[in-house]
């Protein structure tokens, strides 16, 4: 069995907070693989259902971000869980907003949920981080993750929130790699491939003009004759100009 908790802050007026983005994700999780209604439990919402043929348990912890950790350990530990069967998805500072990291263990960057979490379940859990980005100063941090997303977020969130359920399965097999490929191609963050070694993918069409000479000068040797007149009035005048070199 696998527990996948989301983060966040319980109540409507938190429901659009960048402090919220885990309880986002595990509700199209939720909406997009069938799963059960969210009842109540463990001090949690909870849903039940499947991911590549296994059982799973989607949580949403109603204690408050700062006690996650009460809710989570209590589920853990009545289905008799190891951290090895957790994976928490919440909001990150320190990463560019839509950018994810996903890897077991590792600090808790000053998370307070995550600080919970580690007090009751140990650090050897899987965390999803969806980066949120910071706001420059420490003192701008409370305002910025209790704040909504912005009306522009939504172009990249909601296709973000879309590609991670889409993808869950991988990650429920644990293919951290293939998942995050997948998030990549789907939010057009992937980098493209070159056809040949060594060069680079260009986004303009057409031919450039030949290295070292600009635009005028292929203007003026255009305009310029190909050959010089031998005979006639031209010829005779060109040789009072420059002399008879023959």
């Amino acid at each position: 069995m696998l527990l996948i908790a989301g983060l966040g802050n319980p109540g409507p007026q938190y429901a659009r907070n960048r402090h919220n983005v885990g309880f986002m994700a595990v509700d199209e999780i939720a909406r997009r693989h069938s799963f059960s209604g969210f009842s109540k439990k463990f001090r949690a919402e909870i849903a039940e259902g499947t991911l590549a043929g296994d059982k799973v348990l989607l949580l949403k912890p109603m204690t408050f971000m700062n006690l996650s950790g009460d809710s989570v350990g209590e589920a853990m530990r009545f289905f008799k869980l190891s951290p090895a069967d957790i994976i928490v998805i919440h909001d990150e500072l320190d990463l560019a907003p839509g950018k994810l990291r996903l890897k077991v263990g590792g600090g808790n960057g000053g998370h307070n949920g995550l600080k919970s979490i580690d007090a009751h379940c140990g650090k050897d859990y899987k965390r999803l981080r969806i980066g949120i980005g910071h706001p420059g100063h420490k003192d701008r941090v409370n305002p910025h993750v209790l704040g909504d997303f912005a009306k522009a977020d939504q172009q990249w969130l909601e296709p973000l929130l879309d590609a991670i359920a889409d993808n869950a399965e991988l990650m429920a097999r644990g293919d951290d790699a293939g998942f995050l490929n997948k998030i990549a191609l789907a939010t057009g963050t992937a980098t493209p491939k070159s056809d040949k070694p060594g060069k680079p993918v260009s986004a303009t069409a057409g031919k450039p003009a030949p290295a070292g000479k600009s635009h005028i000068r292929q203007a003026r040797n255009s305009a310029q004759p190909k050959t010089l007149p031998t005979s006639g009035p031209m010829a005779d005048m060109l040789k009072k100009l420059f002399g008879n070199k023959d």
